[in-house]
């Protein structure tokens, strides 16, 4: 599992080994010379979800994040083939019969708050997009709670932030963006998703709080 962990916590140097889920860039929405927030559109894809339910926000996303980079390592169908799949089916659980799949960024959390903004629901879902090559024939997760999920194409109001999330930084930072948009109306206003683009144990992480405009 060394190996994404060093991807997430690497410095710049790093950045080319990772893929970054693809986007189209929309609008850049700016004043003062300062970035408020972007407009991007991303397609639809294969996404590895798992939903936690920890005492807290910060639980979750660590528990979550470390059985995706199980996932992710190890513990999934991309070494099985069909000679041994029988021998995979009765000694899944002893051992890792898959390959290093390729770390992705961001890791997301998808979370829900209630109708004023204030409190963040105890149920949250991490998840990891696919590979590009990895893409058509997602491997399957042996963690019984991991999900391979198709997302439908999505566009987002996203803005940048830094340092730690949990419940009250991102209740924060939810409200913050609500106000820099001209119509906060137009997006979803009770499910939120949180990128994360460094290892949620990191001190000084990289995040972005995502907006999901209505259908």
């Amino acid at each position: 599992m060394a190996e994404p962990i060093q991807q997430l916590s690497s410095d710049n140097q790093g950045r080319s080994q990772r893929e970054h889920v693809p986007f189209t860039l929309l609008l850049r929405k700016e004043k003062c010379g300062e970035q408020l927030y972007e407009k991007r559109h991303y397609e639809k894809g294969h996404w590895a979800c798992i939903t936690m339910r920890e005492d807290t926000y910060e639980q979750s996303i660590c528990y979550g994040f470390m059985r995706i980079m199980r996932y992710i390592c190890q513990q999934n169908s991309l070494g099985e083939s069909k000679s041994n799949y029988l021998t995979f089916v009765l000694f899944q659980c002893l051992s890792d019969l898959g390959d290093y799949l390729g770390m992705t960024l961001p890791i997301v959390t998808i979370l829900r708050t209630n109708e004023n903004h204030s409190v963040i629901s105890q149920d949250v879902t991490v998840a990891y997009y696919l590979p590009i090559e990895h893409q058509a024939q997602p491997p399957q997760p042996y963690d019984g709670e991991i999900v391979i999920e198709v997302w439908p194409a999505a566009t987002v109001y996203t803005r940048g932030f830094t340092g730690p999330t949990n419940e009250v930084t991102i209740i924060n930072q939810i409200n913050a963006m609500a106000e820099l948009l001209d119509s906060p109306g137009m997006c979803v206003n009770d499910s939120f998703i949180v990128a994360g683009y460094t290892n949620p144990a990191h001190s000084n992480r990289q995040n972005e709080i995502w907006f999901l405009e209505r259908r």
